[in-house]
């Protein structure tokens, strides 16, 4: 389970799935700014160089994260959680990755991307007994932009579309556009961010199943790239790749809006356990 999980980080952190890199070659294709569409050719370098010589795309391969679906009845239930902790650090040292998990009151790096509460683990129960891990390499200069709006029910979804443009319209370059827009609604504070965050594991171009969520996606993402900034903030057509909202009920007082925003290295695997110990790993 281990050298399965460390080969689902390894294709995270090194590979960038289809979808985004057929959404960064249309970009390239469409872009009239000569900056911008060098830009996009130095992203579409890296992420080839990544591939061949299955190395990180980038630098900052983020803090590791994993949305965990867990059948209850699956014979590996118990050791999964120090599965993960291991293969992460194992991963650390072959992939390698960069050291990036940092004690906030003495500044000391663990040196192997674990420490309390690191690796970010969200768990989900299920029926069965099948485990389904999402890897989610998270880099921090995209982390930053991330925000909480609780706005009230009457400003609703033109609030948080005011929101989300306004958000990304402030962060301008800083997380390395062009960028891939989270949105969580509903559900209070903390879970309408963990909706945002699970929002990007979503395929670029895919709409929310919901018609109405999908045109207010789509909305989104064309004032979005309306803006200007283009790719790595130097002005181009192309800001936003996608944006993808997930929606849950809310309190009749309030209207919380997560936002979580992903760089172009739109790094994620995935891997299913079935109860015989087989390991299928994909994006």
């Amino acid at each position: 389970m281990v050298d399965a999980l460390v080969d689902a980080i390894r294709l995270a952190v090194t590979r960038i799935p289809e979808d985004t890199v057929e959404a960064l070659q249309r970009a390239y294709k469409t872009e009239e700014s000569e900056i911008a569409r060098f830009n996009l050719q130095n992203i579409l370098k890296a992420i080839e160089i990544g591939r061949k010589r299955s190395i990180p795309v980038c630098q900052d391969t983020g803090t590791l994260t994993f949305f965990v679906r867990v059948g209850v009845e699956s014979p590996f239930l118990k050791e999964l959680e120090g599965a993960i902790i291991e293969a992460v650090r194992k991963a650390t040292l072959e992939v390698p990755l960069r050291p990036n998990s940092v004690d906030p009151l003495t500044g000391r790096n663990s040196g192997d991307n674990t420490g309390d509460g690191v690796p970010v683990i969200h768990w989900e129960l299920t029926e069965g007994n099948e485990i389904e891990v999402a890897v989610f390499p998270k880099g921090g200069g995209s982390e930053n932009c991330s925000a909480l709006a609780m706005l009230t029910p009457g400003e609703g979804w033109e609030g948080l579309k005011h929101f989300v443009v306004e958000r990304v319209r402030t962060c301008g370059g800083k997380p390395c556009p062009p960028v891939i827009i989270g949105v969580g609604v509903g559900g209070g504070a903390d879970y309408s961010l963990k909706l945002a965050k699970r929002a990007l594991l979503g395929k670029v171009g895919e709409r929310n199943i919901d018609k109405r969520i999908a045109r207010i996606e789509e909305e989104l993402l064309e004032e979005i790239n309306s803006l200007g900034i283009g790719p790595m903030g130097m002005g181009g057509k192309t800001t936003a790749l996608d944006v993808k909202i997930e929606v849950v009920h809310r309190h009749p007082a309030s209207f919380p809006i997560g936002l979580v925003v992903q760089c172009w290295a739109n790094r994620r695997a995935f891997l299913r356990i079935s109860p015989d110990g087989r390991v299928d790993v994909w994006q």
